[in-house]
C-alpha cells in the first residue's frame, strides 16, 4: 500500500481500504480503538465472512463468474491455497467503520432471484456486522448464471468411477 505524505503522518489520518478487484491482506481499523488497544480485521477476513454467509441461503450454487470458479479450483489444488476458496466471486472494500461488499452469484434454477437477492443481502450483512462491528453499507449482487439440475451430476458420477478397476 502506499501512503501519501498526508497520510503518513500518523494512524489517525490512515484510512485503510481494499480494492474491489480481489481485495488484499490490508488490515482495516475497527472504531473501537481505545487506551487498551486496537482490533484490526482484515479485508480476506470480511471476504471469507461475507462468501460463507452467501452460500448458507438456499437457492446459492456457487459464488464468482467462470473464470473465477475456474481460479478458485485450481487455487484449491495449491497447498495452501484453500483458504482462498471461501473468498470466490466476493469483492470488498473495507474502511474504518464500514464496508461495502460485491458478490457473483450461480443460482439454482427455480429459486426466485429478487427474494434470494434480497435473503442472501440479509445475512451478509448480519454475519458481517455481528462478527467484525463493520457496518456494511451495501451488498451488491450480480447474478452470473442459472444452474440446470443435472447439469453436472452426471460429471461428478463419472469422475470417481473411472479411477476404480474391475475385480472378475
Amino acid at each position: 500500500m502506499t501512503q501519501s505524505p498526508s497520510t503518513a503522518s500518523g494512524p489517525e489520518t490512515t484510512t485503510v481500504s481494499s480494492s474491489r478487484t480481489g481485495g488484499s491482506s490490508t488490515p482495516a481499523r475497527l472504531a473501537d480503538d481505545t487506551g487498551q488497544g486496537k482490533t484490526t480485521i482484515a479485508s480476506g477476513v470480511v471476504q471469507k465472512i461475507a462468501g460463507i454467509a452467501a452460500r448458507d441461503v438456499s437457492g446459492v450454487y456457487s459464488m464468482g463468474g467462470g473464470v473465477s470458479r475456474a481460479f478458485g479450483a485450481i487455487r484449491e489444488r495449491i497447498p495452501g491455497g484453500s483458504g482462498t476458496s471461501q473468498a470466490a466471486g466476493v469483492q470488498v472494500e473495507v474502511g474504518e467503520k464500514q464496508a461495502a461488499i460485491d458478490l457473483d452469484l450461480v443460482v439454482e434454477y427455480g429459486a426466485g432471484i429478487v427474494e434470494l437477492a434480497r435473503a442472501v443481502r440479509r445475512n451478509v450483512i448480519g454475519a458481517v456486522e455481528q462478527m467484525t462491528g463493520l457496518e456494511v453499507i451495501e451488498v451488491n449482487i450480480a447474478v452470473n448464471d442459472i444452474h440446470m439440475p443435472g447439469e453436472d451430476s452426471s460429471d461428478d458420477e463419472q469422475a470417481p468411477s473411472q479411477p476404480s478397476t474391475r475385480v472378475e
